[in-house]
């Protein structure tokens, strides 16, 4: 799961990021509402997480422009004020939650998996395509003959592949959506992702398969004898 975190502190938000990926999310931290509103309009992330007091842009500003623009991902807002004009303005603005600084980071967690499984909640857990099944809450793989539990990133790749089944998907569509704007990681990281979902999935007999288009992208198509 993807998240935005747009926090001006940066030790507070080295700290969150360092504790949401222990918890398996994949994070990008922005330091500014500007650049908050510019990553949040790619629509790439199942949460975000918003600071109100920030430089360039204040959080509650870039809520407005990113619900003006029509994106409806989950809004956690952040902020040192416990007034409750702040808390009714965020709310008004399209906020789906509000936590006060300083918290505890349980209740952050809590906050941000009630956020998340709300928008989620009218999605099955699990996707079918062919003779395959994968569950949204396991990770896992199955098929009539067998199952694999996936990794965090394979996860999301074969989630992303079965969502648009039979959609050519782009090398740089899923880099970007998985391993974010900032990531480190090479391009190629994609193709060796891609590997190894192509073992598990012929490990279970899948009667689907993942299709190459050589310097595009990949597809997910039921094999055909």
């Amino acid at each position: 799961m993807r998240l935005l975190l747009a926090e001006d502190e940066r030790e507070l938000s080295n700290a969150l990021t360092a504790i949401l990926r222990h918890n398996n999310y994949s994070v990008d931290p922005v330091y500014n509402g500007m650049d908050a509103l510019n990553y949040g309009l790619s629509d790439n992330y199942d949460g975000i997480i918003l600071d109100i007091m920030m430089p360039v842009m204040d959080g509650i500003t870039a809520l407005k422009k990113l619900r003006e623009k029509g994106v409806d991902t989950p809004v956690l807002l952040l902020t040192a004020k416990s007034e409750i004009e702040d808390k009714i303005s965020g709310l008004d603005s399209g906020a789906d939650d509000y936590l006060t600084k300083p918290f505890a980071m349980g209740e952050l967690l809590a906050r941000i998996r009630a956020m998340t499984r709300r928008k989620t909640e009218f999605s099955p857990n699990t996707l079918t395509f062919g003779n395959i099944t994968l569950s949204r809450e396991s990770f896992m793989l199955s098929s009539p003959t067998g199952e694999q539990r996936l990794g965090n990133k394979e996860f999301q790749v074969l989630e992303m592949l079965m969502a648009n089944r039979n959609m050519l998907i782009s090398t740089e569509r899923i880099m970007e959506k998985i391993w974010g704007f900032d990531s480190e990681a090479e391009i190629n990281v994609v193709w060796v992702y891609i590997s190894y979902l192509r073992k598990k999935l012929a490990a279970i007999n899948a009667n689907v398969e993942i299709k190459a288009s050589r310097g595009v992208g990949y597809t997910l198509e039921e094999k055909h004898d």
